[in-house]
């Protein structure tokens, strides 16, 4: 995707509830393109103009999955703490 497809996409299935701005949005790109976990390359859209695409790298997929495993255990606490010590399955 390009920087502003990632923006509407990340609102619309938010809803709403991220709406990133295109200066919060790329300079985390370029970090994690220069940590080696995203990729870009540039390329000619309809109207001619030229849109930088972002991938993930396998280094990208992995640190993907360290932090949703980091993000799981996160919420599942503070869900316990909220009904009480009670755990429901996610």
């Amino acid at each position: 995707m390009y920087g502003y497809q990632m923006i509407e996409t990340l609102t619309r299935r938010s809803d709403h509830t991220f709406d990133l701005k295109a200066g919060t949005l790329y300079p985390i790109l370029h970090n994690l393109e220069k940590d080696g976990a995203v990729e870009s390359y540039e390329e000619k859209a309809d109207n001619e103009r030229m849109r930088r695409y972002y991938h993930l790298t396998s280094k990208g997929t992995k640190l993907l999955k360290e932090k949703q495993r980091e993000w799981t255990a996160y919420s599942s606490a503070v869900n316990r703490i909220l009904n009480g010590g009670i755990s429901y399955a996610v």
